[in-house]
């Protein structure tokens, strides 16, 4: 089984582009902070950042996500491989390949679920 559940807050606004196949995606970092005590009673804080990435209809549910946005996310761990636009060695990413996002405590609206545009839960289109 490969199923992830994060909550955390969103690094900057989504942006949307497309696939040459004309699939829309959208990229989005998302940190997550784990507090645990370091031996001399003071609690320390590590952040960890994951890379979301967003397909079809969930890709326009993510251009709407802002900079500090609480979000809790459903999906899988995908091992992507690719050379960058330098010609550099080749880079490997983990992301989290989204199915369902919901905002928890948006900043600047009110609550909603962000499913889909339709409000249903999504199965991932890619």
């Amino acid at each position: 089984m490969n199923r992830v559940v994060i909550a955390g807050y969103v690094s900057k606004t989504g942006e949307v582009r497309r696939l040459p196949s004309g699939t829309s995606v959208a990229n989005v970092r998302v940190g997550e902070s784990v507090r645990y005590p370091d031996g001399s009673r003071e609690a320390r804080k590590h952040t960890n950042w994951h890379h979301l990435s967003f397909y079809g209809k969930l890709a326009d549910v993510a251009q709407t996500l802002k900079k500090g946005d609480n979000v809790y996310v459903d999906g899988r761990i995908e091992q992507r491989k690719f050379i960058a636009r330098d010609g550099s060695k080749p880079r490997t990413v983990h992301e989290i390949v989204v199915s369902q996002c919901h905002v928890i405590a948006p900043v600047r609206r009110g609550n909603k679920s962000a499913d889909t545009a339709g409000g249903k839960n999504a199965a991932n289109d890619h």
